[in-house]
């Protein structure tokens, strides 16, 4: 069970990498141009990284109460939306408040995912398992980054977003079909 467990969350997980790095390396581009300064360009991403930081103790608290794919699910399709709105940001305060969305965005991601291996893996074929899902999502970054670069050639950034946010929907909809096992009356397990 926990193989076809592990394999969604690969699946959704490498769509995500794939979207992220789809728009990413350009993504630094468009805040830049957006922005007047270096120091408006470090801020942004200084927001970034706040958000996250400041997010990871709440997670971590709500952990044991909340089912760990929502954490996943909030990412895909919080991040579906935000970049429906990147094409028409017109200000570096407009940039300013996605980053801190983002941040969080990314703070849900990383914690669902790293409570959702640490479930779905163990004993002596964790290290493997994990080495594999690293593999997967690696291999789906790289070939995104690759694949953005041609595609902002032959098309516009603004496509690659919505690219992106299709992507990141699509992962939404992929952690909503992985089951999650819970323990009931008499510590029997039960898939829901």
């Amino acid at each position: 069970m926990n193989e076809e467990k592990l394999k969604g969350l690969v699946i959704s997980q490498s769509s995500v990498f794939f979207a992220s790095s789809l728009i990413f390396p350009f993504y630094i581009l468009f805040i830049k141009n957006v922005g007047s300064s270096f120091a408006q360009f470090g801020l942004s991403y200084g927001l970034f990284g706040l958000s996250s930081a400041l997010l990871h103790p709440v997670i971590g608290k709500l952990s044991s109460r909340i089912d760990h794919r929502l954490f996943l699910l909030v990412n895909a399709w919080g991040m579906a939306t935000v970049l429906l709105f990147f094409p028409h940001v017109s200000s570096i305060g407009q940039v300013y408040v996605i980053q801190l969305f983002l941040g969080m965005c990314g703070a849900l991601q990383k914690h669902g995912e790293k409570i959702m291996i640490a479930e779905f893996t163990d004993g002596t074929e964790r290290g493997v398992k994990i080495g594999n899902y690293h593999f997967w999502t690696s291999i789906f970054s790289a070939f995104a980054i690759i694949a953005g670069g041609y595609l902002a050639d032959y098309l516009t950034i603004n496509i690659i977003f919505y690219m992106s946010s299709v992507l990141y929907f699509g992962s939404g909809m992929v952690v909503i079909s992985i089951k999650k096992t819970i323990r009931v009356k008499n510590n029997e397990e039960k898939v829901v």
